[in-house]
């Protein structure tokens, strides 16, 4: 049995969606947990056993994966019949894993900042800056209609889910609108949305 630890409305909704995109609901035991919020509400959940106290945590016979790039490849790859992963061997394999990456290395972050206010020569060396995270998908999709292949992936919704968040920050380039559109209007995606919504 697979148990994950999810907070409604968190980075961990993300993975819940991929789940239900993947069909293997019946396989997961969802575990409901408090995180600190932004607006001081929440706390640290002693029921997590994520190390930091976050979400997604994901445990596998006694395996403890985190980070949500970490679990969509776990999951994609235990499941790999799924169309959502890419197994090991596919053409489209390399990828699929450094979309993945990219995003906890380079997107997430550029965004972070930006959201903050922080700008230092540092990060702009290592993370670069939005604008130069955003050619980069306007590049990719001007090839394609997902950013693996020809088929969407667990690295389209792990990418797109920032802009579900933060819809104002989607840029206005029609290639991207169009593809954050198509990641976000999913069955499985706006299923979940509106039921942490209606929690």
């Amino acid at each position: 049995m697979l148990t994950l630890y999810h907070a409604p409305r968190s980075r961990s909704t993300r993975i819940v969606q991929l789940i239900r995109d993947m069909g293997i609901e019946e396989d997961v035991d969802l575990r409901i947990v408090q995180i600190p919020r932004q607006d001081g509400s929440g706390g640290r959940d002693p029921d997590n056993p994520h190390p930091e106290g976050k979400v997604p945590t994901l445990v596998h016979d006694g395996a403890l994966i985190r980070e949500s790039n970490a679990v969509m490849l776990y999951l994609t790859d235990l499941y790999p019949e799924s169309p959502m992963g890419r197994p090991v061997g596919h053409p489209s394999r390399g990828a699929y894993l450094s979309w993945l990456a990219w995003y906890g290395n380079v997107f997430e972050p550029v965004y972070v900042l930006q959201v903050a206010g922080v700008s230092h020569p540092i990060t702009q060396v290592t993370f670069r800056d939005v604008p130069e995270a955003v050619a980069r998908l306007s590049e990719a999709l001007a090839e394609k209609d997902w950013l693996v292949d020809d088929q969407i992936s667990a690295a389209d919704l792990l990418v797109a889910s920032t802009y579900g968040w933060f819809h104002d920050l989607v840029p206005d380039d029609p290639r991207i609108k169009d593809w954050v559109a198509r990641c976000l209007s999913r069955p499985a995606v706006t299923s979940v949305i509106e039921e942490e919504m209606a929690r």
